[in-house]
């Protein structure tokens, strides 16, 4: 009988060996500044416990191994996931002194490179599943629900990110809706301004030309330099320009933020608009001019639904970018998650750190998932409305 072996189930093999077994599972710090314990799945759970995690790990990297059945692998990595999940909360409770509410216990890199094994193995496994969109759509739900569950539990209570939470809960959800504000804010200006220019830049290839090469500069311009930039000319408004100081226009804080966002999201939804106007099939807008149609009525009722797919690409693009660089703006006052990230490094405090850039990462990648279920969709019935 030949063993066959799965090109991708070697590496993630190699990587729950190495995290598994070499790897530290948490860190025990006394405080949530001094340098940490390192400490082992056997050293981070009671004597029952760690063994069992053990060999799930063990099985789970020998099914992602070895050519097994896709139910399987989905299988596998579920349950070594919700058993990470699950056990990083018995760790922090068992490592936890009795009474002591300074205490520090974190995931240490072996408990991220399993998550990370696995979520890939998971990932890999339904991308081969070539699920729907609806079914993508209910998987993360799922997950959303499994982790909401988690947290309402209270089982992940003992560990820092989450002490680091609920002495900044206020603060959490204040930043948070700036967050999300920053990034859909100028993400919805970007789309009311860069449609219209996408649809003029396709009508007049003049035009074209300039628009993009200037949107294209403004992209090179690296995030922290076009914060700073846009510090001067912003001052200079709020002290000159009666009642601009009054809207909250200065040269830090959100109006600078909100400014710079707005210009890196202009290239993805004019450029995006171009190129799926420029791929309407012509046959589609010369059955329109038969009908006797108008411009504005092939526009709307032809070019536009048909190019909405392509379109609809660019602004996941701006939506997923929007996400992450808003971190950034806690630099220039602007708020956002990034505060929890640059008080974290600071104060050389990584679960801060980790309080800020994990549901940055989360709603991106949700974002991207709901975003990419949508475009399928939508290219669906555009396929579906093209002649034969």
């Amino acid at each position: 009988m030949t063993v066959r072996f799965d090109k991708l189930g070697v590496v993630i093999a190699a990587i729950v060996a190495y995290a598994a077994f070499a790897a530290p599972f948490a860190t025990f710090r006394a405080n949530r500044i001094v340098p940490g314990e390192a400490r082992s799945i056997l050293d981070s759970l009671p004597a029952a416990v760690g063994p069992l995690l053990l060999a799930i790990l063990v099985i789970a990297a020998i099914i992602a191994l070895l050519k097994t059945p896709l139910v399987l692998r989905l299988a596998a990595s579920v349950i070594a996931l919700a058993a990470l999940a699950i056990l990083i909360g018995v760790a922090g409770s068992f490592l936890t002194p009795e009474g002591n509410t300074f205490a520090r216990i974190s995931p240490a890199s072996g408990f991220w490179l399993l998550i990370f094994a696995f979520t890939f193995l998971l990932a890999d496994v339904l991308t081969r599943l070539n699920l729907s969109p609806w079914a993508r759509l209910g998987v993360l739900l799922i997950a959303a629900l499994a982790i909401g569950l988690l947290l309402a539990s209270g089982s992940w209570n003992s560990l820092s990110i989450l002490k680091e939470f609920a002495n900044r809960a206020d603060s959490f959800w204040a930043e948070g809706s700036k967050h999300v504000t920053l990034a859909l804010g100028s993400l919805a200006a970007a789309v009311v301004v860069g449609l219209p220019l996408g649809i003029l830049c396709h009508r007049v290839d003049k035009f074209r030309a300039g628009v993009l090469n200037v949107l294209n500069i403004i992209q090179t311009i690296p995030s922290i330099a076009l914060f700073g930039l846009l510090i001067a000319p912003l001052s200079w408004v709020a002290t000159h320009v009666p009642g601009a100081a009054a809207l909250g226009i200065r040269g830090i804080g959100t109006a600078p933020a909100f400014l710079a966002l707005f210009l890196y999201s202009l290239l993805p939804v004019v450029a995006n608009t171009v190129v799926g106007l420029a791929g309407v099939p012509r046959a589609a807008n010369d059955a329109a001019r038969g009908m006797g149609m108008t411009d504005r009525q092939r526009l709307f009722g032809i070019e536009f639904p048909l190019a909405f797919p392509v379109i609809l690409t660019g602004i996941r693009i701006v939506l997923v970018q929007n996400i992450g660089l808003a971190t950034i703006a806690a630099l220039i006052g602007g708020g956002g998650f990034g505060v929890f990230v640059f008080q974290g490094v600071g104060q050389t405090a990584m679960d801060l750190v980790l309080l800020g850039a994990v549901p940055t990462v989360a709603m991106a990648f949700a974002a991207a998932i709901i975003v990419d279920a949508v475009i399928e969709m939508t290219s669906t019935k555009r396929r579906e409305a093209q002649p034969a």
